[in-house]
Order: C-alpha cells, then sequence, then structure tokens
C-alpha cells in the first residue's frame, strides 16, 4: 500500500513538472504569433501601396503623352503646352534680366520679352509727366522705334514676395501670345522700379465706354456682342489653350481694354494664377476679384453689354443696386428682356438675337459651376449672332453719337 502511494506522488511529480516545462513554450507563441499577423499585414500593406504607385505613374504616363500628342497635332492650338513655371533671375535689385523657362521637355524656344532700362522708359514717358498719364499708374509712351506703348509702374516693391510676384507676372505674360490678351512688349527692373510695358489700346476700356456719362456716344450693338464673343475667345484661350491652363481672377470692365477697331484684349494679370482643377470645364477659383464681378464674371460683363449698368449702383432705387439680383428673374422673360436694355442700342438688334444673348447671360451668371455653360460653348453660341449682324449691317461706325 506504502509502495503505491509512492508511486502515485512520483507520477503527479511528473505531470507537474511536465506542464511546467509547457508553460514557457505556449507563452512564448502567443508573443510570437501576434507579432508574425502584424508583420504579415505590414508586409501586404506595402506591397499594396507599391503596387498602386506603380499603376498611377503608368496612368500618369499615358496621359501625358495623349495631351502632348492633342497639343501637338491640333493645328487650331494657339499655345505651346508648358508643365510648369520656372524663372531664373540674376539679383531683381540691380535690374536683372527674367528668363521664361523652356518647360516640359520641350527644345522650341521660348519668346523673349525686351527688356527696358530706366532711362529709356523716362524718355518714353517725357519722365512720367502728368500729361502721359493715362490710368491708374499707367502712362502712354513712344519707344525708340515710335510705337505707342502703355507702361504701368510697380513703385518700389518691397520683400521678397513683391520681387517675387513681379518676376511671375513676367514670366507668365510672356507665354501669353493671342489676339485676344493685350501683349507684353517688355519690363523694367532697373533700381528700385518695376515697370511693365504693353501694346498700346488706343480706344482705352470697356468701363470708359458703358459707364463714362461724359461719353458722347454708345456702343453700339453689332460691337457689344463682338466685344462679348473677344472676351469669350479670350477665356477659352486661358483655360483650355494653355497647359497648365491660366485663371485670370479678375475678369472686369476695367481689364477689358479696346483698340482702334474696338476689338477687345484682356489684361490686368496681377491676380492671374497658373494651374487648377476644372469643374465641368470651367475654373474653379478662391474668391478674388472686385466685389460685384466675383465668379461667374463672364456673365457679369454680358449683363453690362446687354444693360448698360454698373455691378453694383447704390444709386438705383432698392432692389435694383445688384445687378445679377436685379436681372436674373428678368432673363427668362421675353417682355422684361426688352425693357431691361440699355436705351442707347434700341432699335439696333433683332428680339431673336437679345433673347439668345439673354439666354447666355442667364446660364453664364449661375453660382453653380455646373449650372453654367463651357466657355467654349459660349463662343460657338455667340459666332453666329456676330457673324449674321454684321452681314445685316455692313461698314457701320461703333458708336452711335447721343
Amino acid at each position: 500500500m506504502m509502495r503505491n502511494h509512492t508511486n502515485t506522488n512520483a507520477s503527479r511529480n511528473h505531470i507537474y513538472n511536465h506542464h511546467h516545462e509547457l508553460l514557457p513554450y505556449s507563452s512564448f507563441l502567443i508573443v510570437l504569433i501576434p507579432i508574425i499577423i502584424v508583420i504579415l499585414l505590414l508586409g501586404i500593406s506595402l506591397l499594396t501601396l507599391m503596387l498602386r504607385r506603380l499603376q498611377f505613374s503608368k496612368t500618369n504616363t499615358t496621359t501625358s503623352t495623349a495631351d502632348t500628342k492633342s497639343i501637338v497635332h491640333n493645328a487650331n492650338c494657339m499655345f505651346i503646352a508648358h508643365r510648369a513655371i520656372n524663372i531664373r533671375s540674376s539679383n531683381p535689385d540691380r535690374g536683372g534680366c527674367l528668363y521664361g523657362s523652356n518647360v516640359g521637355g520641350t527644345s522650341q524656344p521660348q519668346p523673349q520679352v525686351q527688356i527696358f532700362t530706366l532711362k529709356e522708359v523716362e524718355t518714353a514717358t517725357n519722365k512720367f509727366s502728368e500729361a502721359t498719364l493715362i490710368g491708374k499708374g499707367v502712362y502712354k509712351g513712344v519707344l525708340k522705334d515710335g510705337s505707342l506703348a502703355a507702361i504701368k509702374m510697380y513703385l518700389r516693391p518691397n520683400g521678397i514676395y513683391a520681387q517675387r510676384a513681379f518676376r511671375l507676372q513676367v514670366d507668365l505674360l510672356s507665354r501669353l501670345h493671342s489676339p485676344y490678351i493685350c501683349e507684353l512688349l517688355g519690363y523694367c527692373a532697373d533700381e528700385n522700379y518695376r515697370l511693365l510695358v504693353f501694346e498700346y489700346m488706343s480706344n482705352g476700356s470697356l468701363e470708359k465706354h458703358l459707364h463714362c456719362h461724359n461719353r458722347r456716344g454708345k456702343l453700339k450693338w453689332g460691337i457689344r456682342l463682338k466685344i462679348a464673343l473677344d472676351c469669350a475667345r479670350a477665356l477659352e484661350y486661358l483655360h483650355d489653350h494653355t497647359n497648365p491652363s491660366v485663371i485670370h481672377r479678375n475678369l472686369k470692365c476695367t481689364n477689358i481694354l479696346l483698340d482702334n477697331n474696338f476689338r477687345a484684349k484682356l489684361c490686368g494679370f496681377g491676380l492671374a494664377k497658373i494651374g487648377s482643377n476644372k469643374l465641368n470645364g470651367l475654373i474653379s477659383t478662391r474668391v478674388l476679384g472686385t466685389t460685384g464681378y466675383l465668379a461667374p464674371d463672364y456673365g457679369v460683363i454680358l449683363l453690362e453689354l446687354l444693360t448698360g449698368r454698373l455691378p453694383i449702383d447704390t444709386t438705383r432705387p432698392p432692389g435694383e443696386h445688384v445687378l445679377v439680383s436685379w436681372a436674373l428673374p428678368r432673363l427668362t422673360n421675353r417682355d422684361k428682356v426688352m425693357e431691361m436694355m440699355d436705351p442707347g442700342v434700341e432699335g439696333q438688334y433683332s428680339k431673336k438675337d437679345l433673347i439668345q444673348v439673354a439666354a447666355i447671360a442667364a446660364m453664364c451668371v449661375q453660382t453653380e459651376a455646373d449650372y453654367r455653360p463651357l466657355i467654349t460653348d459660349v463662343v460657338q453660341s455667340l459666332m453666329p449672332l456676330v457673324k449674321n449682324h454684321s452681314v445685316l449691317n455692313p461698314s457701320t461706325s461703333p458708336i452711335m453719337h447721343v
């Protein structure tokens, strides 16, 4: 009996010792298995990320190649693609030269604008005399070759930001070449002066012709149609024929200039931005610009051409202060459209043409981008109206004297 009891205790001790030998191994497995799982998950995540990057890179390469081919083979394209903006300049405080970089890997030479010294600009403007002042900070000048120019002065732009902003504007403007954009002839970065030299537009701004009450004449309907078309073509060029696209962000009547034939050209690129996200073929931007012209600004220009009214006019009766708010409900009513027209163009248009332009304006002033038309569609809609009016009213004076 004693012997059996001894054997039983020995067996229990053996099981107990064996259990304690297994315990450290089980604890080790409990710790090791989660670590292995975490490592496997990290490996799978890294592999997935690498595959996505590879797929994204291939997609971008394909898109870039397709874009380049479409630009090269498009005979109607007015602009050579530029993928990025880069400026190389000498010390700006020494009046150094600004260069447009050769972007997008192309070997084609970039057009260079002329560099003027301060002495040359002073000679052209008679030392910035008041007699040559034609606008805020803008002087009329006569260049060496006898051609006229509009010279915009930026007085002593202090600070790195101001210097950089001037260089970026020169670089941007030197790339824009369209019959609907006011051409940059050159610039001056001499001493503390920063000046831009533009082609001269003899008939001034659209604002002076629409809203200056001391003028002796009113723009005729046909000229207003052409100006609307020219502005639309300028925006079409900036949005669809430049790469990356250009957002003007300050479209208004004072930035629309008229040449001796009343052809409209866009200027005022101080707030312009390169590159954008497109929504429904239109450019989405931050809220910048002038009160009354905030996006959709082209629609406001159309309303001004139709009505002859200012975007904001507190001298008018209550409910008529803001042009867009007052005009929008009237644009879809044929009788009220006739009533809201500028009296200066009465009898110069057909009701059919007026209703079409009013419909375009109604779509263009919609606050939601999804409801606004593509600028290319606006151009295509205005072209036949301008052509038909020109056929029916050949060689008439652009201004009706009152």
